[in-house]
């Protein structure tokens, strides 16, 4: 299978919160990405992107789409603007245009293993180009979310939950999805993944014992405070005064040896 243990965990997560078969949305993650859910750019992991150049050029002025065009980063024509193979020159190329027009250019770039085009972040319901972005850039999760907003907004759910893969091809990949095989792509990779055996459970963590109370200490006797101490003394000198009261009975009984 294409995806790791941890991708696979995200997009099934995803599945399960729209109600949607599991295998399902594996089979397109899988046909519209090939398997790779991020690519190492500068020592991050960051989404597959694809910058289109005729969408960059449509949405510039005049001055900002001459310079643009010199620059071969904006052509009115769809495809005249190559995309590098490595992903880490394609960021470089957002990097180029962002430079130019950072809306513009986000907006041009189709984005994570869904490849949704950042243009329609408006339309999926998001506050701005650049939360569409965040969405893309958190991980298989944040893809796979982003994935479902469009699949929801165009009206693909059903035909998802139906496995109706030529009505789910045609609204996702367009009219020319047959020419492409896409529609037997997904059947075929539902197919196994149907019959992939299911993820372990994540082991829930053994909660520890609570501790043993602490002993005790053991009890002080209690001290005598200022009133204690002033009956001791008053005790004291009454035992005193009433001796030297008696004093001649106890100096002879002394002399006589009592």
């Amino acid at each position: 299978m294409p995806f790791d243990e941890n991708a696979r965990r995200e997009i099934e997560r995803v599945a399960k919160d729209r109600g949607w078969p599991a295998a399902a949305l594996l089979a397109i993650a899988e046909v519209e990405s090939s398997g790779r859910t991020h690519a190492i750019v500068s020592g991050r992991p960051e989404p597959l992107i694809r910058f289109e150049g005729h969408y960059f050029d449509r949405r510039l002025p005049p001055g900002k789409q001459s310079v643009a065009r010199r620059e071969g980063l904006a052509s009115p024509s769809a495809g005249a603007v190559k995309n590098p193979p490595s992903q880490a020159a394609r960021w470089r190329m957002l990097v180029r245009a962002a430079a130019i027009d950072k809306l513009a250019a986000y907006e041009s770039v189709s984005w994570g293993l869904g490849q949704v085009m950042g243009a329609h972040w408006e339309w999926l319901g998001y506050n701005s180009v650049e939360d569409l972005v965040k969405d893309a850039r958190n991980g298989v999760y944040g893809q796979v979310r982003l994935m479902a907003n469009y699949i929801e907004k165009a009206g693909l759910a059903d035909a998802l939950k139906r496995q109706d893969w030529h009505a789910f091809a045609r609204g996702y990949n367009g009219p020319g999805y047959a020419r492409n095989g896409y529609h037997s792509k997904m059947a075929a990779a539902y197919e196994r993944w149907s019959k992939a055996r299911p993820l372990p459970s994540v082991p829930t963590p053994t909660p520890r014992p609570d501790p043993s109370p602490a002993p005790k200490p053991a009890p002080v006797a209690p001290q005598p405070g200022n009133a204690g101490i002033l009956a001791a003394i008053l005790a004291a000198l009454a035992a005193a005064g009433a001796w030297i009261v008696n004093l001649p009975c106890n100096l002879i009984g002394i002399f006589c040896g009592g």
